[in-house]
């Protein structure tokens, strides 16, 4: 019987430190993948904040560009759209994600473009079956369906409790009375 009020206590008290679970995942963010995608996003730009690099249409339209005898002008207007977009998206949602601004949507953009990078590198750029890897087998360390699936794990936390404590999501909010925004109240413990 004590054991059980023990862990049922613990478990009450780890719910209400739940809580910072959004503000953890931002830092984590911040420390691991933003710089990631800052360094990405710096091999794109010739001149920000307007002129993409040569590797920009290469990292996301490889094959596109290896057709079009690598001359950015045989590039459609939808390739350069695309690019740039993408270029943009690489520098702005990590920032806001960091500071907490329109969290869900920006963990949302950043979900979706995970998802086209993971494409563009299994049939852009063709990567191998090792770096691709796959669930359920004992190397935990592969670059695509391992390491992604945490990446995604991450940002879903941020699209579904939203930017927690110390963010701007949450100051803004307190300055248009709102209350809860950012995050919704842990589930009540209830009876199990």
């Amino acid at each position: 019987m004590r054991i059980t009020l023990a862990y049922f206590q613990m478990v009450g008290w780890l719910d209400r430190l739940s809580g910072l679970l959004p503000l953890m995942a931002r830092v984590v963010f911040a420390g691991v993948l933003a710089p990631y995608f800052w360094a990405s996003a710096a091999t794109k730009w010739e001149s920000f904040p307007f002129n993409l690099s040569i590797g920009a249409y290469a990292q996301i339209f490889p094959r596109a560009f290896e057709a079009a005898g690598y001359d950015v002008a045989a590039l459609s207007f939808w390739h350069k759209a695309i690019a740039m977009a993408g270029s943009y998206a690489e520098i702005i949602l990590p920032l806001a994600l960091i500071l907490g601004l329109a969290t869900r949507w920006a963990a949302l953009g950043m979900m979706g473009f995970v998802l086209v990078q993971t494409a563009v590198d299994i049939w852009g750029h063709q990567a191998s079956a090792a770096t691709i890897g796959m669930w359920f087998d004992s190397d935990s360390g592969s670059l695509l369906a391992d390491q992604r699936a945490l990446w995604a794990v991450l940002l879903a936390i941020l699209v579904l409790r939203g930017a927690g404590a110390l963010s701007m999501d949450r100051l803004f909010a307190g300055r248009f009375g709102i209350h809860n925004a950012g995050t919704p109240p842990p589930p009540p413990l209830g009876r199990i």
